[in-house]
């Protein structure tokens, strides 16, 4: 079965509880969660047969910075005694999607051929926020100096490419056919 598939559930549960109290404050517990469950260590030890599943749910748990709360330990809990502790990563991203659907946000990443100042960078998300009608949310910039100048942008699964490189290759392109 697919991860996505396991994780929508605990996701979706997480989600529900979130709305009720302070979403802004689960969303930082669940994105630590979820930066928790990708160490390979603590997969490897959550898939440890001679450790206790007490003993698991101590070290998750001790391991989150944020203050948690009873929901956040039962959730852990539940995750440990149905060894999905593998999951978290999956049960964060979909989490978020919720968080941004909600919201009326999406998450986007930049490509710029040069780095970008911060205002910069608010003049073009204010650009594509009319253009993609919604907040966004950046969650990663990069650099990449063969774009030759501009930016690609990804929002959910569109992809934006207001690039030098692109524009010289659609030209090309035409003056080829």
């Amino acid at each position: 079965m697919e991860l996505a598939t396991i994780a929508r559930p605990y996701a979706e549960a997480l989600f529900r509880v979130a709305r009720k109290e302070d979403l802004s404050r689960w969303a930082a517990l669940v994105t630590e969660l979820a930066a928790i469950g990708a160490n390979s260590d603590i997969q490897g030890m959550a898939a440890n047969p001679r450790l206790d599943k007490r003993q698991i749910v101590d070290v998750l748990l001790s391991l989150v910075k944020s203050e948690g709360n009873q929901e956040l330990k039962n959730f852990v809990e539940v995750l440990v005694e149905n060894d999905r502790v593998n999951i978290l990563p999956e049960i964060g991203q979909q989490f978020r999607e919720l968080k941004n659907a909600s919201e009326g946000a999406a998450d986007a990443t930049v490509i710029s051929a040069f780095p970008m100042a911060d205002d910069q960078l608010a003049d073009l998300l204010k650009t594509l926020e009319k253009h993609f009608l919604r907040k966004l949310n950046v969650t990663a910039i990069s650099v990449d100096n063969s774009l030759i100048g501009g930016v690609i942008v990804t929002v959910g699964d569109e992809v934006m490419d207001l690039s030098v490189r692109a524009k010289l290759q659609r030209m090309q392109e035409k003056l080829v056919s």
